[in-house]
């Protein structure tokens, strides 16, 4: 017969944990996907030459482990700025323009998939620049990188997890420390995959059910 230690207290604690993975998860592919727009936009616009500080900077935070980025951020606001600022703050921050570096990217691969006879045609009716992006390029554009962002949105869910080095209790430290308690290191990791699980799924079927609806438009 199986006997477990964990009590209700602890599956509230793992729930709690549970709500500030979604809760940094939420936040940073908001401002990330905000900024990525921007940034995607930019980058197609500007061509590789005007585009190239901003290309260098996104290619770094692409780069670079997010753990390291999360390191190097709080000891720069800290030491460095001399800034006190929450673990939180710092979690979304790094997240949000970790999220903005791949978010660019898709964003600029889905307007470049916009077919160019498309655009003139919308041109050739009159259509500024402002009105071709927002009724042709972009709606087009979303339909072709939504897959893509998706992935994305769950990646930075998972990778969330890493928030713990800021002092941020989420999902897997919360995990963590319950298995320091009650030593039932398997059956822990099970609860939290489970939890990954119930946050992922919605989202993932959500986006398929958008990309059928779209294709079948």
């Amino acid at each position: 017969m199986f006997n477990t230690s964990l009590g209700i207290d602890d599956l509230i604690f793992l729930a709690q944990g549970a709500g500030m993975t979604i809760l940094v998860t939420a936040i940073a592919v908001a401002i990330g996907t905000v900024l990525g727009i921007a940034f995607g936009i930019f980058r197609y616009q500007a061509g590789p030459v005007l585009a190239a500080p901003v290309t260098f900077v996104l290619d770094l935070f692409r780069s670079i482990p997010l753990l390291i980025q999360l390191v190097l951020a709080n000891a720069f606001i800290g030491t460095v700025l001399r800034l006190k600022m929450s673990g939180f703050t710092v979690a979304c921050a790094v997240l949000s323009l970790y999220t903005a570096a791949y978010c660019a990217e898709i964003v600029r691969g889905g307007i470049q998939a916009v077919p160019s006879n498309t655009r003139r045609a919308a041109r050739s009716l009159g259509m500024s620049w402002f009105q071709d992006m927002t009724h042709i390029v972009l709606p087009l554009a979303t339909r072709i990188a939504l897959p893509s962002w998706i992935g994305l949105a769950l990646g930075v869910m998972k990778d969330s997890a890493l928030v713990y080095v800021v002092q941020v209790t989420e999902l897997l430290k919360s995990t963590q420390i319950l298995i320091t308690r009650l030593q039932e290191p398997l059956f822990l990791l099970l609860i939290c995959g489970a939890f990954y699980f119930i946050i992922s799924f919605p989202i993932a079927r959500f986006g398929g059910y958008l990309e059928k609806r779209w294709s079948n438009d």
